[in-house]
């Protein structure tokens, strides 16, 4: 064990973290989510909730300061509403965070941009369009 790490962060992910440079992206994935159909590295955190998935991840590293948008999330599909996560997840990054710079994509881009992340971690979140994308930032 180590002291200062979210206990919910295993030691492969905390070893992707660090293996991250400036620039590098990471999914949080929801439950839903084809991780391993799109992730170089996937870190399964089964039973895991989005919101203290970000909140760990976030207490870890600082999002990109130099990127337009270093916060992404899946767009719905029309019709679907707005999830109400987002909101829950806006309060944890900016509570964290005052650099976030959030965007949308569509779910093909989103699934594409996904490809390329450094890693994706596949939580056990139950709510639909739960997906971020993290853009890392330099440590100062």
């Amino acid at each position: 064990m180590l002291k200062g790490i979210p206990n919910i962060v295993s030691p492969s992910l905390l070893k992707i973290l660090s293996e991250m440079g400036h620039g590098d992206e990471i999914v949080i994935a929801d439950g839903n989510f084809p991780s391993e159909n799109y992730g170089k590295r996937v870190v399964r955190a089964d039973g895991i909730g989005g919101v203290d998935m970000l909140k760990a991840i976030l207490t870890l590293i600082p999002l990109d300061t130099y990127a337009e948008e270093n916060f992404l999330l899946m767009q719905t599909t029309q019709g679907d509403p707005t999830p109400s996560i987002w909101n829950e997840y806006f309060t944890v990054a900016s509570g964290i965070d005052d650099n976030i710079r959030v965007g949308e994509l569509e779910r093909v881009a989103f699934y594409e941009r996904a490809k390329n992340a450094y890693a994706v971690i596949a939580t056990g979140e139950g709510a639909v369009y739960a997906n971020i994308i993290l853009k890392k930032g330099v440590i100062k």
